[in-house]
């Protein structure tokens, strides 16, 4: 062995021993970064209102209270508006999947004739958008969805983008799979719901936890049609209405010594509220993401959109 190819060994070993620990302390620290905003909102969650008002809350509770939680969980209306923002983060999730699957495969058959002409119109909404009045318009004036439930969930029943990602991963199954299903007699609805369905649950999966994040952090379609019908609010509509009380009754407790009194007395602040509401509207997802992790990276991988 020459002086030359030992150097090369010898400096090949130190870079094998320092890299993995370079790497371990580069991914301890992101890890951190990332996980520190998490903590900290929890600590202020379960802090003492008027504390938390001194701030250099990190990552504990600096004087314990669940008076935040108490105050936003008291309220019978909160268990009504988690009922609808979980029935229809489900049906819409439900619906989407069914919907936009089969329109995926439909478009990934070469003897459908009109596949292209189809595709282009939907991808062309991805881009051309009337906008919020005539979206408003076309809910309330023509298809009459305001204080209903439906509105809910007609308007979502189906999305361009997650079709794209279902039919490029279809594509990419064996075409041999569905000319032996066909010779064997199956038609296209048994093949979708026998072979090509069940080998989509990765990026099916993946489609899934997108759309059910969307619909649940979802508020907005409830302050345009169905702010005025209590029993239809979402969980999130609640808490960011509760939020907006707490944040006037603080206001009004700068201006009155009474009210100052009674806020101190209540243990609860816009910041310890606006943490819990943070916490409760999160705590629902992180219970789902881990039964779909296996899935995620797969389906975002097999059905990315390639060029």
């Amino acid at each position: 062995m020459t002086t030359a190819n030992y150097k090369d060994i010898k400096v090949r070993k130190h870079y094998d021993v320092v890299f993995p620990i370079v790497n371990t302390i580069i991914l301890v620290l992101l890890m951190f970064v990332t996980l520190y905003p998490v903590i900290n909102t929890v600590a202020y969650s379960l802090n003492d209102g008027t504390d938390a008002l001194k701030a250099g809350i990190t990552l504990w509770p600096r004087v314990w209270s669940t008076k935040s939680y108490q105050s936003i969980l008291s309220d019978p209306a909160v268990y009504q508006a988690a009922w609808i923002s979980a029935s229809k983060t489900v049906i819409i999730t439900l619906l989407n999947l069914f919907w936009t699957s089969m329109l995926a495969y439909t478009l990934t058959r070469r003897e459908y004739v009109l596949r292209k002409v189809i595709t282009t119109m939907l991808v062309l909404t991805m881009y051309i958008n009337a906008g919020l009045i005539p979206n408003y318009l076309l809910i309330t004036k023509t298809l009459h969805l305001q204080k209903s439930y439906w509105v809910y969930i007609i308007p979502t029943m189906f999305s361009c983008f997650n079709m794209i990602v279902i039919r490029t991963y279809i594509a990419g199954l064996p075409e041999a799979l569905v000319e032996s299903a066909r010779i064997d007699g199956a038609g296209d609805i048994r093949i979708f719901w026998q072979i090509i369905f069940p080998l989509c649950k990765p990026v099916l999966a993946t489609v899934a936890l997108f759309v059910a994040v969307g619909s649940w952090n979802s508020w907005f379609d409830t302050h345009l049609y169905n702010g005025s019908k209590t029993q239809l609010h979402t969980l999130q509509y609640l808490l960011k209405m509760k939020l907006a009380t707490t944040q006037q009754s603080a206001n009004a407790a700068q201006a009155s010594v009474d009210a100052l009194t009674n806020t101190a007395a209540s243990k609860t602040t816009p910041v310890t509220i606006r943490c819990a509401i943070t916490v409760i509207s999160t705590v629902p997802i992180l219970v789902v993401y881990p039964f779909l992790q296996r899935y995620f990276v797969t389906g975002m991988v097999l059905g990315s959109v390639k060029g």
